[in-house]
């Protein structure tokens, strides 16, 4: 091997090569699956959790077939066209739900639930995929979601996935250093969708929802994946919202994004710019994430 490969915090070698088409020779028609979970337990690759990393070490299979270092199984399934995206969640017309008016206190005590592998996951994803401007998009890795009810009504949809890899603004508000940050990106979350159903038409309903599920977040996230978060973050789109609900709730302005995209490389500004607002959960959230 001509150069040293890194992926996803982990170099590897021309030993590592070796041992991967071992492996794929000692049992060649185990799926492409199979193999990922034996490479993650080779290398005791795993989440915080303990569960595999198996779609990362399929990536990296991935990039070495893509680089003529190994040749993988054949697939036994192929994505179809257009990807996951097409499964796309049933619409929820509005007559179903009765529009809710008045007061926060009239409406309190209101209920959050965490939906995610819930028998309400499917009614959340179907409220997204109807009244949220980006629709529905299926999330891989670390994710919550959580609907809110008032009188058995729900009235709004949150849902959290793990944090972009760089983000200028927020790096430097954390001041952490780049081996911190790929050792500790997964303590924070990334506020993905914010939606307040158009039946709910209740003043400040919405940054008291956002104050009411930072407070059970990171319980919930350390439940589900054995680790809690730290520190949120979403964008806002200036041409669209304000995010004035955000700083009612505290968020703070961190700046913007560069307007480029993650996998960019002509250093051309090709998207609208986007405000990046963060929360932390802990007074010590830097002392914390740069461990």
């Amino acid at each position: 091997m001509d150069k040293t490969i890194r992926y996803r915090g982990r170099t590897i070698c021309s030993d590592d090569i070796a041992f991967i088409r071992e492996l794929i020779a000692a049992e060649p028609t185990r799926t492409r699956r199979a193999l990922s979970l034996s490479l993650c337990e080779a290398w005791n690759w795993v989440q915080p959790n303990g569960a595999p990393r198996d779609m990362v070490a399929r990536g990296l299979l991935l990039v070495l077939e893509r680089a003529g270092l190994i040749e993988l199984p054949p697939a036994r399934w192929k994505v179809p066209q257009g990807g996951l995206r097409q499964r796309v969640p049933e619409q929820v017309s509005l007559l179903e739900w009765s529009p809710l008016e008045g007061s926060l206190a009239e409406l309190r005590p209101l209920e959050i639930q965490q939906v995610r592998r819930s028998r309400h996951e499917g009614l959340f994803n179907s409220f997204i995929e109807t009244h949220h401007y980006l629709g529905y998009s299926r999330v891989v890795g670390e994710h919550l979601k959580y609907l809110v009810w008032a009188r058995g009504v729900p009235v709004a949809c949150l849902a959290f996935s793990s944090a972009p890899r760089h983000l200028g603004c927020r790096d430097r508000f954390i001041d952490w250093s780049p081996e911190a940050r790929r050792r500790n990106l997964h303590l924070l979350a990334y506020n993905t969708r914010f939606l307040v159903l158009p039946w709910a038409r209740v003043p400040h309903l919405a940054s008291h929802i956002l104050a009411r599920v930072a407070r059970c977040i990171r319980t919930d996230w350390e439940k589900f994946y054995g680790h809690p978060v730290w520190f949120l973050e979403t964008f806002v789109d200036p041409e669209r919202f304000r995010g004035t609900c955000y700083r009612a709730a505290n968020w703070q302005l961190l700046g913007t994004t560069t307007g480029r995209g993650k996998d960019d490389r002509t250093y051309r500004v090709n998207r609208s710019l986007k405000q990046v607002l963060g929360y932390p959960l802990v007074a010590d959230f830097r002392r914390r994430l740069s461990a």
